[in-house]
């Protein structure tokens, strides 16, 4: 079995993040909530392919040879999974409730390789 991590993306300024602003504040809190309850069936329909449970990711600094800055990137969650090929792992996130329901853009999942000449 290998292991992928799992980002969730997506953009607030995007026109799905926009339309999802626009909403009526009772219809928004009403997908909120079927937001939550389809992405806790999802962990625990995949708990077993489940590595890390990650979570939501807050806002972001950058480290670069300049120094230390504020930035902004489109990641807004992660998780890692652990799955037989890079098809499988990416199978487990089909229609998921980031994007099928909230005004997530995509999830992009890549291998954990391991560090090279590391036992």
């Amino acid at each position: 079995m290998k292991e992928f991590l799992a980002i969730y993306l997506g953009n607030p300024d995007s026109p799905r993040g926009r339309q999802w602003r626009a909403l009526d504040d009772a219809i928004r809190q009403d997908r909120q909530v079927a937001g939550a309850k389809a992405w806790h069936a999802w962990m625990d329909a995949h708990k077993s392919a489940i590595v890390v449970t990650g979570g939501p990711l807050g806002k972001t600094r950058r480290a670069d040879p300049a120094g230390i800055t504020e930035t902004k990137n489109s990641m807004a969650a992660y998780v890692v999974v652990r799955a037989e090929s890079h098809e499988a792992a990416a199978k487990l996130f089909e229609n998921h409730p980031h994007f099928a329901i909230f005004p997530g853009e995509s999830v992009e999942i890549m291998e954990c390789l391991p560090i090279p000449g590391r036992p």
